[in-house]
This record gives C-alpha cells, sequence and structure tokens, in this order.
C-alpha cells in the first residue's frame, strides 16, 4: 500500500483547497488518506499548488490558553477559533468558531453567545457514526474525528468525543478533547500529521499519564500543549518522558508559531496558567 503514504508526503506541501465542489469533502493537508480507499480525494500534483505553502510557511498562527482545556486560536487570515468553548473562560474577541465536546458542562455550553458564526458539537446523538464536520472558513479547515467517551455511569458511549483539527498556514493542529480511550490505527489514520498537539494532562479524569503520553508520542507531534488540569498531574504527565522531549515552560500564556519556526526537537510547551 504505496499510495497512502506517497498521499501523505505530497500534501504535506498543498494548501488546504478553499472550496470544495458539491457533495465533496475539502482535500486535508494532514491526513495519512482521505477517509478510506478507493473512495479518497487526492490533491493535484500540479507546481503551481506547492507555491502557496511554501510562501505560507512564515505566517504565523497565534494559540492563547484561556483556561482548562480551552485554547483562543487566531489565524494569519484573521479567524478566531475557541476549543471546548463553556462560555466561563472568556477569550479576548467574539470567535468566529466555537468546538465543543460533552464529557462535562466546562466542555461545552448549550446557550453560546449570540455572534458566533459557527457552533461545532464533538457529538451527534442523532447519528451512530458520530459528529462529522467539515468546515472551511478563509484560512482554516476544520475537521473531526470521532471518539468514545465515558458516561456517567462508567459505560462507554461510541463517538460522545470529538478529536478536532485546524488546518491553517501549512500547520496541522490538533485538539483531544476529553479522550477516554488509546486511539486505534483506524483513528490515527483519519487523523494524519499533527504538528501541534493539545493534550489533557489530568492524570486519570481522561486518560492515565502513561496511556495519554502513549498517544503523545505516536502522534509524534512537534508541539505539544498541556490542558485541562494543573498541579501534580502536569509533573506526572512530564515524567513519561525522557530526553528526546524538550520542555519549555511559558511566563505569558500565548504562543506564535508557524511552520517554519516549529522546533525540531518534540516540545512539550506549558503555557502560563496552565
Amino acid at each position: 500500500m504505496l499510495v497512502p503514504f506517497l498521499f501523505l508526503g505530497l500534501t504535506a506541501l498543498l494548501p488546504v483547497h478553499p472550496a470544495a465542489g458539491e457533495g465533496e469533502r475539502p482535500v486535508s493537508q494532514c491526513q495519512m488518506i482521505a477517509r478510506s480507499l478507493p473512495a479518497a480525494t487526492f490533491a493535484s500534483l500540479s507546481g503551481p499548488a506547492i507555491l502557496p505553502a511554501q510562501a505560507r510557511a512564515d505566517e504565523e498562527v497565534r494559540i492563547t490558553f484561556i483556561g482548562h482545556s480551552t485554547f483562543f486560536i487566531e489565524t494569519p487570515g484573521g479567524v478566531t477559533i475557541a476549543t471546548d468553548y463553556n462560555g466561563w473562560y472568556k477569550t479576548p474577541a467574539l470567535p468566529t468558531v466555537v468546538t465543543m465536546n460533552k464529557a462535562h458542562s466546562s466542555h461545552y455550553t448549550m446557550h453560546p453567545e449570540p455572534g458566533i458564526a459557527h457552533v461545532l458539537h464533538g457529538w451527534d446523538e442523532a447519528s451512530a457514526t458520530g459528529a462529522d464536520h467539515d468546515l472551511v472558513v478563509d484560512d482554516v479547515y476544520i475537521r473531526n474525528v470521532p471518539t468514545d467517551i465515558r458516561s456517567w455511569g462508567g459505560a462507554m458511549e461510541p463517538n460522545g468525543n470529538s478529536i478536532f483539527i485546524f488546518e491553517v498556514a501549512g500547520l496541522c493542529i490538533g485538539h483531544l478533547g476529553h479522550l477516554h480511550h488509546e486511539l486505534t490505527d483506524t483513528q490515527y489514520a483519519e487523523i494524519g500529521r499533527l504538528d501541534i498537539l493539545m493534550v489533557p494532562v489530568d492524570g486519570g479524569l481522561t486518560m492515565g499519564a502513561d496511556s495519554m503520553s502513549r498517544v503523545v508520542q505516536r502522534l509524534r507531534s512537534s508541539l505539544i500543549l498541556p490542558m485541562h488540569r494543573t498541579g501534580p498531574p502536569v509533573e506526572r504527565f512530564l515524567a513519561m518522558f525522557g530526553a528526546d522531549f524538550e520542555v519549555v515552560r511559558n511566563d505569558g500564556a500565548t504562543l506564535s508559531v508557524s511552520l517554519r519556526s516549529l522546533p525540531k526537537q518534540p516540545t512539550i510547551h506549558i503555557l502560563a496558567g496552565m
């Protein structure tokens, strides 16, 4: 199966298409394969398509840790995104897009502020396969990969959580949400490449530190941003990684990053407030 791996290498250089035809999904620059063969949507290999991705290698995305599992993402095109938006943690501006997960009320709200253009739930109780988002907003493509979630009674609820993925400025940014289990090979393939990973490090409310560290190591992201729980759980999470991972503690809550400025060594970057 050479084709999927060839597709991964080529699409790492290609921009997200600004629009897709009727009934078509946008082409992901991050996925190993686009959904499943033989229904994969392959990127164009023409020379001009490569140039925009190269031209924007220095374009920066701003990421601010707001609190708990809410980050505020600002794209070069001016789109603003709040992850696991609950209405409690106030963002610097009204987001264009909010994503939510339903594990606890700290991860969603059924009453988002008026004026938010796109409210994306990470669950869909009417669908057996879970939420399915493929949204292009100006310079960002947003999609999701459903995962299971523990109910209050302890049983696993299929597709109750979503890993949201934001593709912008050549970067692949993933937010694990309230991940309750290690991922399957199929889910890893659907996720594809993640340059920046937002990961819960609570030590057990989602998954134990050892299980979560295996997910992080498998995804092989350049930049890992802890979230969801401060204090001792963070230290237990850090203890799972060896010298291959650098640890950086930031005095500020905001980080600006571009495709060109990604660290060469995998780096766990702890933003202020975490």
